[in-house]
């Protein structure tokens, strides 16, 4: 069955393609890199400190991300909790 979140997806390009917008503010380390693509926010992992990708998805309501990391092609929905 597909994920009715898909229908959150829009166009978008990375805020701050450079690393996670929370933690470039707050000079925190990250793991990985997950792209919102509702907005083009990017995000830090699960396996991060803190979680910023989940983070923005509870609270913009923007539930699919997008691996950032070279050679990494999948989508996750943090709603759902699956691959989509």
């Amino acid at each position: 069955m597909m994920d009715p979140h898909l229908t959150l997806i829009r166009p978008v390009r990375p805020r701050t393609p450079q690393g996670c917008e929370e933690c470039l503010r707050l000079n925190s380390p990250w793991v990985h890199l997950r792209l919102c693509l509702s907005c083009g926010h990017v995000g830090c992992c699960d396996s991060s400190p803190l979680k910023h990708a989940r983070a923005h998805a509870a609270y913009d309501g923007h539930p699919i991300v997008q691996s950032l990391e070279p050679g990494e092609n999948w989508r996750w929905c943090y709603f759902d909790e699956a691959f989509v």
